[in-house]
């Protein structure tokens, strides 16, 4: 079986797994290896990628490297936040989203230099393998994958180890000397999960966190931010126009500076088992606030309710993997009918791990100071109600006669 590989695109970010995989492509399948590391804003250089792999004997021609941080904010982090999708009430979906892009952009690569299969480093027990090769297999039914952690004996991180040690291949170390926190991270978040977190009884560290400060050290004098949204999207920053990744990029800066957006999770994996994992999701969280509170002025009330309704099916399609499934993009179509007029301000206080809507203005806002006024008008008879009210209880009131009776 082997044997039948002559050439497969490998997804290798230059760490540990990916840089064991790629040698033991080479040894195991004896196959051209074409490495492809995708730049998502995962906030490190990507270019020690591919150094990396031409000392392992890729040729220059078949390292791709591509900065794809607009088209990863824009056409799936965007689209998700029209939904306001949120697993299990916590999770922002930072990794889930980055995965169908990848997935995507392996099969372009592996169509266009003619390979026989693509690989990936996600193990066997957790979440990414699922998405990667759902992707996958939505967009060539004929693709090979190649999971190395469902293959190979290396089922330990000590025998990853000691196998990348052997062979010399380099290991970043934190500063203890010790292998960092299997980590994920692109422009929307960074994720921690394994050593003392697997107890999920365990505080995590602070010297772990890399994009927010602790609520605790945040400054003592709040920060507000408005941001501008048209047609669902955020468009601009306290005035200024900015592109999708560079609105991001802004609210990460914002709400780490004031210690927003940091969750501590035990969640439900697709394949069944329990996982603890540790998030930062500074700019998500500060955006997930503000595009709730423009959808509450522009956003009619059954249409809203219907959304909110279908959101949780929407948010475990992403974190199943199903991005390119045709039910999420029916749900999608219909997010983006009821967007149609998100349009206006919000202005938003950040304040020690907080965030806080404190305004929203919209050109077609719904709310009608007019009607709901304390004071006199014109517009509305309260008298209304009184039918209103008796309409609606008619069931009820039915109901009880029957009982009584």
């Amino acid at each position: 079986m082997t044997g039948d590989v002559k050439r497969v695109v490998l997804a290798y970010s230059g760490g540990l797994d990916t840089s064991v995989i790629l040698r033991w492509l080479q040894e195991v399948y004896a196959c051209e290896v074409i490495t492809f590391t995708a730049d998502l804003g995962q906030g490190e250089e990507v270019e020690p990628a591919r150094h990396k792999a031409q000392l392992m004997g890729i040729r220059p021609e078949h390292i791709f490297i591509e900065d794809l941080r607009e088209t990863f904010v824009k056409d799936f982090v965007f689209p998700m936040f029209r939904a306001n999708a949120i697993y299990e009430g916590t999770y922002l979906l930072g990794t889930s989203i980055a995965r169908p892009l990848i997935g995507k952009r392996l099969i372009e690569i592996a169509n266009e230099v003619g390979a026989d299969a693509v690989s990936h480093g996600a193990t066997g027990k957790g979440n990414d393998q699922v998405r990667f090769e759902l992707a996958c297999y939505a967009l060539n039914p004929g693709i090979r994958v190649i999971a190395p952690w469902r293959e190979w004996d290396l089922n330990s991180r000590t025998r990853l180890l000691a196998w990348a040690e052997e062979r010399q291949i380099p290991i970043k170390r934190d500063k203890g000397g010790e292998p960092p926190y299997s980590t994920d991270a692109n422009l929307l978040h960074i994720s921690y999960e394994g050593k003392a977190l697997e107890d999920p009884w365990v505080e995590p560290d602070e010297e772990m966190f890399t994009r927010s400060v602790s609520p605790e050290a945040a400054p003592d004098k709040p920060t507000y931010v408005e941001i501008a949204f048209e047609r669902g999207d955020p468009v601009a920053v306290d005035g200024q126009a900015l592109s999708p990744a560079a609105l991001l990029t802004r609210l990460n800066e914002l709400g780490g500076a004031n210690g927003v957006g940091r969750a501590d999770i035990v969640e439900n994996r697709f394949v069944g088992m329990k996982s603890r994992g540790v998030y930062e999701t500074p700019g998500g969280t500060v955006l997930y606030a503000a595009h709730r509170a423009m959808e509450s002025i522009t956003l009619d009330r059954n249409a809203g309710h219907l959304k909110d309704s279908l959101m949780p099916r929407y948010a475990e399609l992403i974190y199943n993997g199903f991005w390119f499934d045709p039910e999420r993009e029916a749900l999608q179509a219909l997010i983006d009918k009821t967007q149609e007029n998100v349009s206006g301000t919000v202005r938003l206080k950040l304040y020690k791990g907080s965030v806080t809507v404190v305004g929203r203005k919209s050109p077609v806002s719904l709310y009608s100071t007019a009607h709901v006024t304390f004071e006199a008008d014109t517009v509305y008879d309260q008298r209304d109600a009184q039918g209103f009210i008796k309409l609606n209880a008619l069931r009820l009131r039915l109901g009880a006669h029957l009982r009584g009776r």
